[in-house]
């Protein structure tokens, strides 16, 4: 049974008027900018603790009516500027109302946190809340959306070697975990000084909050290893670049097919000379060629022709018709000898990007939903290609963002992981830079090698530890090639899958329900009503 914390509360602030009124939704927005900054392409990554610190007081005892409201403040303040990027080229209405509708999320996960602040040691049981919420938003509605999760800011952090124990969930938990609490050991050093008590429990659950999840990062560390475990291969990522930016990017779909085949002929003259090494296989970017090979003669030729002049197997994206009315975002092993073989289709569809869920309500939003004329249909089949006889694990772009679909391409076999992209529609934005990010976390939590090839930018070549050995400039033409180490052992965080969030989200369930139980009993025996300010 989880106790109720009942240690005295610390004196509120003796400011009145508009300005005290101001001070905690004012606080609730700044909160959500700490989280927001603490995201790539910046490196300051631990402004996270501070945000979750804010966000601790001011969500702590709030009844729930106004956790709702400052949670969606808070909410705002982190979605709005994390997902500028999805308005690039669209305009400001599709992306506010993304942005609102992952702020309500948010608000609704700062419910449950303000709930069981009621609770003793209550930075677990928030920190497993705010988990649970991460998990629900990568899957509903449409399939999910996970952008933001906390784990995808931590690329450079030192809980990142906490990713390959439990995965995202367990490092999103961990950095939560620590943030609250941070400022449960203010509060409770606040309390002492005024009071001149404090409950050893309670100093030890505070410095639990905080120790804890710095101490599991330290012993998570040996499960860090970007040794070869199987020999090395090495990779060529080829950005071919696009005409221009933008969603118009696609009517120049010969330029862009064009431009890849181009930079890879050149990297095979730079090889003949003696410029550059060997790759043993090559990679394209997602929509590296969006004529479908298999329909246009003049798109086979020329992908062919590329092909054969590198002389080794070569991973194109391409766009290809399935039936009149569908689409598939298809990635092809293409052989210098035999032409197309095996192919792998994009699982995880973007929704109002790929296909157009709720069409009629869509283009009240935005005219542009009617860009989308014939809808992709996702594929069923895990991604993983034998190039050169290396296992390569496929995860198309958008994919990188859900945790089954870049583990199964690590069960099934892969020995490196290649996530090619298309990040042109987005512009100059930071959305590469929070995708490459991505793709860091998911190099340390599967323990394998990640190579980013993007049609535009930021294409990179990632080690196991997460550290990255190459990349592009943004909207230049480039070749990556780099030997990368292979390997076929399992971390923790894919052996158990999703077995850390499932016991998370337990956790958090049991919490907000003691929460609930312990407050309808405090109101019929007479005690504050709802959630109100907690004593603890």
């Amino acid at each position: 049974m989880t106790p109720v914390d009942d240690s005295p509360p610390p004196p509120a602030p003796r400011t009145t008027g508009l300005p005290r009124r101001l001070l905690r939704p004012a606080a609730a927005v700044l909160s959500g900018l700490l989280l927001y900054a603490s995201f790539p392409p910046r490196t300051v990554w631990w402004l996270v603790l501070p945000g979750f610190a804010l966000l601790g007081w001011v969500l702590h005892g709030r009844r729930l009516r106004a956790a709702f409201g400052l949670g969606l403040l808070a909410g705002l303040g982190f979605m709005l500027p994390l997902l500028h990027w999805t308005g690039e080229d669209v305009g400001p209405v599709p992306w506010l109302a993304l942005a609102v509708a992952e702020a309500l999320f948010v608000a609704v996960g700062c419910l449950g946190i303000a709930a069981v602040t009621r609770l003793a040691y209550w930075p677990f049981w928030a920190a497993a809340v705010w988990t649970l919420d991460e998990a629900v938003r990568a899957r509903i509605p449409f399939g999910g959306f996970p952008w933001g999760k906390i784990a995808f800011g931590q690329s450079e952090s030192v809980f990142l070697p906490l990713a390959a124990f439990g995965g995202t969930p367990l490092l999103s938990f961990a950095v939560v975990l620590c943030g609250f609490g941070l400022y449960e050991a203010v509060r409770r050093a606040t309390a002492y000084r005024s009071t001149g008590k404090i409950s050893r429990a309670a100093v030890a659950g505070a410095a639990a909050s905080v120790l804890v999840p710095v101490a599991g990062a330290l012993a998570a560390l040996p499960l860090v290893d970007d040794s070869a475990e199987n020999g090395t291969a090495t990779v060529a990522a080829i950005q071919g670049n696009v005409p221009r930016l933008g969603l118009d990017f696609n009517a120049q779909r010969r330029a862009v097919l064009d431009n890849h085949a181009r930079r890879t002929t050149q990297l095979a003259e730079e090889v003949k000379a003696g410029k550059a090494e060997q790759p043993d296989f090559v990679l394209w970017p997602e929509n590296s060629s969006d004529l479908d090979p298999y329909l246009n003669a003049d798109a086979r030729e020329v992908i062919d022709d590329a092909v054969k002049a590198i002389g080794v197997p070569t991973v194109v994206g391409s766009v290809v018709e399935k039936g009149p009315d569908s689409l598939r975002n298809t990635l092809i092993e293409w052989d210098p000898d035999k032409g197309p073989a095996a192919t792998y289709d994009k699982r995880h569809i973007q929704p109002f990007g790929e296909y157009m869920p709720m069409r009629t309500v869509a283009r009240f939003f935005s005219e542009d939903v009617d860009r989308v004329q014939r809808e992709f249909v996702p594929g069923t089949e895990v991604g993983v290609f034998d190039l050169a006889g290396t296992e390569v694990g496929l995860v198309t772009c958008y994919e990188a963002a859900f945790d089954d679909a870049v583990r199964d391409t690590v069960t099934h076999g892969g020995q490196m992981i290649a996530v090619p992209s298309n990040n042109a529609t987005f512009g100059r934005s930071e959305m590469t830079y929070q995708q490459l990010a991505m793709s860091r976390v998911r190099a340390v939590e599967h323990g394998r090698a990640v190579v980013v090839p993007v049609t535009s930018g930021v294409s990179a070549v990632i080690r196991p530890d997460g550290t990255i050995v190459e990349k592009s400039g943004m909207f230049t033409p480039d070749a990556l090639v780099e030997e990368v180490p292979l390997r076929s052992s399992l971390t923790p965080a894919t052996r158990m899958g999703p077995l850390p969030e499932g016991v998370i989200a337990l956790l958090a369930l049991a919490a907000v329900g003691w929460a609930g139980a312990s407050a309808l009993r405090s109101r019929r025996a007479g005690g504050p009503r709802g959630s109100g300010r907690a004593a603890a």
